[in-house]
């Protein structure tokens, strides 16, 4: 197989003279491919046969100890002007940053294999969808694509209808830690990544493609890329929503992309499907509305926590057809992670006899890949090529106070505001002190491809692109009471919250105004068969506004680090809040 795309077949000619491998292997994405891949990466030890019976196809793969996590510090975004790679991003300058990894790249595939992935970020036939190409010597990087991505012949010839692509080179080189890059050239559409072969940093079309390179591919073509979630809500009278969700890390992502609604919900008919679990890329359509895809065809997801209480959608899909990375083993071949039972493991992440003294059996960042398609709320609506049009867009953070349970922005420049200061408090004392807020914009903190003020004007430029532009909407699940207890019971209960989002956006629910948005009465939240105090609700949605003045001084001198080139839109509408509360 080769191509008849002549920039392609220059540059895999490129990347072959620097790199020189022993042989080159464009990858087609066939079925036959697929399991002649499984087999030589168990024959070659990079993978072990899980049982058969209780988990057939699934496969087992340890990586290097030092080689289990994404590494931010080592990840840069290669802009022309360090300026417009912004205070959020480490910068490199791009000749210096090509220079840097190429001395690396140099003879790194000699005696490997260079494997050519032409990958669809997105439907093939989705005008939204983006392709790229990866060049890897990773088989195991082959066979996580091969799930995460449409990938092959399909996507090839797209690419050479199109012309244009997004270029990733990979190499695992030796995995030592000090020779490992992960670089971005926004400018170029370009990414090279050296020294790892965990996923986020070797799997190229996701955070690196998907977020970092697609948020500036988005901003100079007028649409989104966004780390959010797609859900679909239809309600008992049969109407169909979609709402996109940002979250940090460890506020409730997963589960409620793949959230159960209460018994009580399933009986009366609601009925919710999941589009996407982390990445959304959102155009304008004719009609004036966002309309989204999920870019990606699988879940990269954490294994840790995942348990049949806590999600079983997600813990559902994981018993075939499953790669899962650094969890545990028991006796009898099944994979096993924290959360999962109350079973002892066998084996830990590091593959020795499992004996707690050496930590957690499998890895905290362990990991499962898989098709979205073996997800039971999976949404057929995931290979529509027009997307789903959005409703709602909801920003959640984690905060012990201060935020209620769910706000409604007045206006879109109001809720491009609660996006970009969203925030979550640290929880434990192994990240330094309990307590201090940490603001993640968009939860787009480690993915954001340029500067965060000029991302956040081109959220405000939307509303100039799109007439019926999604509601705005944000959400706290953490509350406390004085005692450290939670006040909201979480994860299907949600649902109650997203009862009263999509009232407000078919305008059959009222709220309150108040100086930082639009709140809920407490009788406005269904909390039939909840057993739940409605004086806790009211707690839930009050709004302290000596606290409140304090949260505006914050957000304004956070708003400030990025100097100049913040919108001043965002800065009116704090003002605005800062007025209402005085």
């Amino acid at each position: 197989m080769s191509t008849t795309n002549q920039a392609l077949a220059d540059w895999v000619k490129q990347v072959a003279e620097l790199t020189q491998p022993d042989q080159i292997y464009w990858c087609d994405g066939s079925e036959a491919e697929d399991q002649k891949f499984n087999q030589m990466l168990l024959d070659d030890g990079s993978y072990k046969q899980l049982n058969s019976e209780t988990h057939p196809n699934c496969y087992l793969h340890l990586s290097d100890s030092q080689d289990v996590a994404r590494v931010e510090h080592l990840t840069f975004i290669c802009t022309q002007k360090e300026v417009d790679a912004g205070p959020n991003n480490h910068w490199m300058d791009p000749a210096a940053a090509h220079d840097k990894i190429d001395a690396l790249f140099a003879g790194c595939m000699k005696g490997r294999t260079m494997y050519v992935i032409p990958y669809c970020m997105g439907p093939i036939d989705s005008p939204i969808a983006r392709c790229g190409v990866e060049i890897t010597d990773s088989a195991y990087v082959v066979q996580n694509m091969r799930l995460m991505t449409r990938m092959g012949q399909a996507a090839l010839s797209r690419i050479e209808q199109e012309g244009g692509f997004v270029k990733g080179l990979h190499s695992t080189g030796e995995l030592d830690p000090n020779r490992r890059f992960i670089m971005h050239f926004p400018e170029e559409l370009s990414i090279k990544s050296f020294g790892s072969g965990y996923g986020g940093n070797a799997l190229l079309g996701k955070k690196c493609h998907a977020l970092r390179i697609a948020s500036y591919q988005a901003k100079t073509e007028g649409w989104l890329a966004e780390h959010m979630l797609i859900l679909g809500i239809k309600t008992p009278a049969g109407k169909q929503h979609y709402v996109a969700a940002a979250f940090p890390s460890a506020c409730g992502k997963t589960n409620l992309a793949m959230l159960i609604p209460p018994e009580g919900y399933l009986k009366d008919g609601w009925e919710i499907s999941t589009v996407g679990d982390d990445i959304c890329w959102m155009r304008p359509g004719e009609d004036g509305r966002l309309w989204a895809i999920n870019p990606e065809a699988g879940f990269f997801g954490v294994a840790p926590g995942t348990a049949k209480e806590t999600n079983p959608n997600a813990l559902a899909m994981l018993y075939q057809d499953t790669i899962f990375t650094n969890v545990a083993e028991t006796a009898d071949g099944q994979p096993w992670w924290e959360g999962l039972d109350d079973r002892t493991p066998q084996t830990d992440w590091q593959g020795r006899p499992y004996d707690p003294a050496n930590g957690p059996a499998a890895h905290p960042n362990s990991r499962f890949t898989v098709s979205a398609k073996r997800c039971p709320s999976y949404s057929a609506e995931s290979e529509s090529a027009t997307g789903v049009p959005i409703d709602a867009i909801i920003f959640g953070g984690r905060r012990a106070s201060l935020v209620p349970l769910v706000t409604e922005a007045r206006s879109w420049d109001h809720g491009v505001l609660m996006g970009a200061t969203v925030a979550s408090e640290t929880t434990a004392a192994a990240t330094g002190a309990v307590g201090v807020v940490r603001r993640d914009p968009m939860a787009m903190k480690p993915f954001c491809g340029y500067h965060f003020g000029d991302y956040w004007g081109h959220w405000v430029g939307m509303k100039n692109q799109a007439n019926k532009l999604p509601k705005v909407f944000t959400v706290n699940w953490f509350r406390k009471d004085e005692k450290g207890q939670f006040m909201w019971p979480g994860f299907g209960e949600n649902m109650r919250v997203l009862e009263w989002i999509i009232g407000r956006c078919d305008n059959q629910l009222g709220a309150n105004e108040t100086a930082i948005g639009l709140l809920p009465s407490s009788q406005d939240i269904n909390t039939k068969d909840l057993g739940m105090d409605l004086s806790v609700l009211d707690e839930l949605l009050k709004v302290d506004k000596s606290a409140w003045k304090d949260e505006v001084t914050s957000v304004e001198g956070f708003l400030r680090n990025y100097g100049s080139r913040v919108p001043g839109e965002l800065f009116r509408e704090l003002k605005e809040i800062d007025d209402q509360l005085s």
